[in-house]
């Protein structure tokens, strides 16, 4: 073999060694890349999910932003709808009805040192003279980013309503009208002294609101003779000047499987606080309660309060389209009593409550 063939043959296998060489790089690199590849891969696969599940968690989430919400405590509520009752009918002018002022009173007291109590005498449709008794608890009194949240505290006088004639005339216990709301606002009491919100809330007892006038009787009939205790507050509140952005009634909230629709005057004055407390109940699981339909208009202390105060009020209140009355089967009636209380209706209506109070901003 010529030297001029070895050196051309060198050359060859020097070449064909650097492309195997080059080879062997491209390849390399390209399991490199590929390694590479299949771990970014591995971490975005393993990130979308954690990110999707994130969202489902915040759909889920009882509360927005991660505020803590206190827990409403269904027994505490219905201790204190039955303490009421116990006192007997709170009528106006009755012994029970100064009796329970004393007791909302001293309990407001235990919750916060802002407690005003606006006496005054307003006249009935049977020409008596009430001794009327509104209970209002504040808490951050000073700051004028507010709202207010309220419930009668007196009973019917009468059972107008009762299927036993002999019964119409005698007062009734009144621990779903009347009585379950102000229990769940005393509950609500008890834990804002424990923690606060970043609004300042009014708590109102209104007083007078169920000495209406009944369909049938003697006196010739009259206009504006319910919720008494409320019109006197809407034009002499307990302070003057007084402002909140909005305010809620609650009135009968504490049957079994009660239902609570959007009230017509609530939606007429304050549609929007409709929506909110509406949604905050079913995105907490109480779509059972509260219903996305709309009601017809019932003249309640809400009704006072957005065409003379002008704050607008809604009202959360048992409606049942398949009763005669339009409210709860044993609404001014006798019956009334703490045998047809629920703990879950306290708790679907207090927990509630609660998180708008806490989210609110």
């Amino acid at each position: 073999m010529s030297i001029f063939v070895r050196i051309q043959l060198k050359v060859v296998s020097k070449n064909y060694f650097l492309i195997y060489l080059l080879i062997k790089i491209i390849k390399m690199q390209l399991y490199k890349a590929f390694i590479a590849a299949m771990f970014l891969t591995l971490i975005f696969s393993c990130g979308n999910p954690k990110k999707i599940n994130e969202n489902d968690n915040n759909q889920n989430q009882i509360t927005k932003e991660n505020i803590n919400v206190p827990q409403f405590n269904s027994d505490s509520a219905y201790y204190y709808v039955d303490k009421q009752v116990s006192f007997g009918s709170r009528a106006p002018n009755s012994k029970a009805h100064a009796e329970c002022a004393t007791y909302l009173e001293q309990q407001l007291r235990k919750y916060t040192e802002n407690v005003i109590i606006q006496k005054t005498r307003v006249r009935a449709f049977d020409g008596k003279d009430l001794n009327v008794s509104n209970i209002i608890a504040s808490y951050k009194p000073k700051l004028n980013n507010r709202i207010f949240l309220c419930s009668h505290w007196d009973s019917r006088p009468f059972g107008d309503n009762d299927p036993d004639p002999k019964m119409k005339d005698v007062p009734i216990p009144g621990a779903n009208d009347g009585a379950s709301g102000v229990g769940v606002l005393l509950e609500i009491a008890r834990l804002l002294s424990k923690s606060e919100p970043k609004i300042g809330v009014d708590i109102i007892f209104l007083d007078a609101e169920d000495y209406g006038q009944p369909q049938k009787s003697n006196f010739p009939q009259q206009e504006d003779t319910w919720a008494l205790g409320t019109q006197y507050w809407a034009k002499n509140p307990h302070k003057p000047d007084y402002y909140a952005k909005y305010g809620i009634l609650l009135d009968m909230v504490g049957a079994k499987g009660a239902t609570f629709f959007h009230e017509g005057y609530s939606m007429k004055y304050a549609p929007d606080v409709v929506r909110k407390v509406w949604a905050t109940a079913q995105r907490l699981g109480y779509a059972a309660f509260f219903i996305d339909k709309e009601s017809s208009t019932v003249t309640d202390d809400h009704y006072y309060v957005n065409t003379i105060s002008g704050i607008p009020t809604i009202d959360i209140i048992h409606y049942d389209n398949t009763s005669n009355s339009g409210f709860f089967p044993y609404w001014h009636t006798h019956s009334d009593n703490m045998d047809n209380i629920s703990r879950e209706t306290l708790k679907a209506v207090g927990q509630t409550l609660l998180t708008v109070i806490f989210e609110e901003k």
